[in-house]
């Protein structure tokens, strides 16, 4: 007969004791996974939707899409349908809901970081979304009539895939131009319609970008630049001689039969459209166009202040140039001539390379460093922009390179706006170092290093990004004028600093002419009144500015706004953390966060320590 073993009374109140506390462990560990796994399957979901729906975008996003487990996608340029964007709207509503249902408590320190993100970005999404056809896809100065072909010619090849993807994609212009005219057709049929001088720019577009006569003569630039990029891929023998000709005949032929006719198109059916009874105004002219400014002033700067806390704050930066110009034409009257003449806007240094070598060595302490000791520095090639496209092109730009793919990097300068002295200085800061390439570089080896969730490659924010390259912009006019000291320029280095101020108050100026004529319903008499107080009395000056706001609403606000919320998150920090506070541990919280909205950074600068970052580095 088995002998059976007797417990006390106080073994088994100790063991029920540990049985629920083991049971209780048990629940919280499964719940705490059960939250981390929904989020990590729901970010991962929007994720890969995302770079499925949009070739192009993912393309600038992940050069090797496998490593990221996508595979046997369909190349895709997301045309425009009513009932698409009713399912999205659905389906966004179905995720945050989703989304709701977990605690972000229970998720580690950087997804719960990303999830306040995506919250508030989809929220406030949802409600633009609402407000329907007040989103305007073909901008005179940046739509993609525009931005299309661009993106195109500098689509990489870094395999014969890509070739096929992209001539996939140019076989897709014409329908994705078709459903753009679509939606133009609905916009206008509400009411909102942009006005026939806006759309006769974009029909002007419509009829230069692509022309019969360039491409029977092989010289249009997505002639040109296929050629190039097929060349290298046949040169590292990626593509056999036979393929490289095949592609070549089918690039012409989309070019002919797909490209030029979706142009033709749309211009026509644009054409068809103009009403010269739309006058051209702000949005608060509209029906809900007010709230639609709003929802999407937070959307393209990442800034959740009221209107009423921005115009204060633009209005007391205004009042700060106003006085420090005053104080420096005081100081230094003889500048005053000087400014005129431009002369002291030449440096002694001529070209690019030159000039970004300058700013990276002056950067140096005050930036956290690229070359962490496991990659090498990016490469960075300066080229011009082909004269195809000076037309269309911004005076200088950066075209972000995939985050798994940020060793080579160009940055284009377009010699029609001819930038050069002081000018070509700042610009290159402002997209090379500390600029656009800098944070784009950074930003991703963290993301790529730490494992991050891919999804923040998607969350992306205006404000964030071009208040960071306005930021360093300015910091480089500084850079500019100890370069004249040291040149024994005094005089010069102080025109530069009224330069700084003069232009940090133009943008000013403009941001608050965007609130009133888009929030507050301005109208061209009332901007032109502003203006002329402000010494700009050329009619044809007044009508410039009123025009590129009215046609691009938010648009100086996405880097002046940014711009002034970087430096009340930096006042902020210098609070904070007294004396343990310096430039270079800001800018590595503010660069370690990555992109985000300045709730969210505020949130994190609230929580964060000077001690979690050096104090002092270099770049390599």
């Amino acid at each position: 007969m088995r002998k059976h073993t007797r417990f006390t009374v106080k073994q088994i109140l100790f063991a029920c004791a540990f049985l629920i506390a083991f049971m209780g462990l048990t629940v919280f560990l499964f719940t705490y996974k059960r939250d981390e796994k929904r989020f990590t399957h729901i970010s991962s979901q929007l994720f890969t939707n995302e770079m499925c729906g949009n070739t192009l975008s993912m393309h600038y996003t992940l050069a090797y899409p496998e490593n990221f487990g996508i595979h046997g996608y369909s190349p895709t340029l997301p045309a425009y349908s009513r009932q698409k964007s009713s399912a999205g709207e659905a389906a966004a509503e179905s995720i945050l809901d989703s989304l709701k249902s977990i605690n972000p408590g229970k998720l580690s320190e950087s997804d719960r970081y990303t999830y306040t993100l995506l919250m508030r970005s989809m929220e406030n999404n949802l409600e633009l979304n609402r407000l329907k056809y007040f989103e305007e896809p073909l901008k005179p100065s940046s739509g993609m009539q525009a931005q299309l072909p661009i993106l195109l010619a500098e689509y990489a090849f870094r395999s014969k895939k890509d070739v096929k993807d992209y001539l996939s994609l140019l076989d897709q212009t014409d329908e994705y131009f078709a459903s753009i005219l679509i939606y133009e057709q609905e916009k206008a049929a509400a009411g909102l319609l942009m006005p026939a001088s806006s759309l006769e720019k974009v029909k002007e577009q419509c009829d230069n970008i692509v022309t019969k006569e360039e491409l029977e003569n092989g010289t249009h630039f997505l002639q040109t630049t296929f050629s190039e990029r097929l060349q290298l891929l046949y040169n590292n023998g990626e593509v056999t001689k036979e393929e490289a000709l095949e592609f070549l005949a089918q690039n012409n032929r989309l070019l002919r039969t797909v490209l030029l006719p979706a142009y033709e198109a749309l211009a026509d059916g644009l054409f068809i459209l103009e009403d010269s009874s739309i006058p051209l105004q702000g949005l608060a002219s509209k029906p809900q166009g007010a709230e639609y400014y709003k929802r999407l002033l937070i959307a393209e700067t990442g800034s959740y202040r009221s209107l009423q806390d921005i115009t204060a704050l633009l209005s007391a930066k205004l009042k700060e140039n106003y006085q420090a110009i005053d104080a420096l034409a005081a100081q230094y009257p003889q500048c005053a001539e000087l400014l005129s003449t431009e002369d002291y806007a030449v440096l002694p240094y001529k070209d690019a390379a030159t000039m970004l070598a300058d700013v990276q060595n002056r950067m140096r302490g005050d930036f956290p460093e690229l070359n962490n000791g496991k990659q090498t520095a990016p490469n960075v090639v300066i080229k011009t922009v082909s004269p195809s496209l000076e037309d269309y092109c911004a005076p200088a730009f950066y075209l972000t390179t995939p985050i798994d793919d940020t060793d080579n990097n160009v940055i284009y300068i377009n010699q029609k706006n001819s930038p050069n002295g002081l000018e070509l200085y700042t610009t290159l800061a402002h997209e090379g170092y500390p600029g656009h390439l800098y944070q784009n570089v950074y930003c991703g080896r963290r993301l790529m290093d730490n494992n991050e969730n891919k999804l923040r490659t998607i969350l992306m924010y205006g404000g964030y990004m071009e208040g960071w390259a306005l930021y360093v912009e300015f910091t480089s006019f500084d850079y500019a004028s100890d370069l004249m000291k040291e040149a024994d320029r005094t005089q010069d280095a102080v025109c530069i600093q009224l330069e700084k101020h003069n232009r940090s108050m133009q943008l000013c100026l403009y941001s608050l002419l965007d609130i009133m004529i888009h929030y507050k319903n301005a109208s061209y008499e009332q901007i032109a009144e502003i203006l002329r107080s402000f010494g700009i009395e050329n009619p044809s000056s007044a009508d410039a500015i009123y025009t590129y706001i009215a046609e691009n609403p938010c648009n100086y606000l996405k880097y002046y706004l940014g711009y002034l919320e970087i430096l009340e998150l930096k006042k902020e920090a210098a609070a904070l953390w007294g004396d343990d506070y310096s430039d270079y541990a800001f800018h590595t919280f503010y660069l370690n966060c990555g992109s985000s909205d300045f709730t969210t950074l505020r949130e994190a600068l609230l929580s964060s320590s000077p001690a979690s970052y050096p104090q002092s580095g270099k770049i390599d």
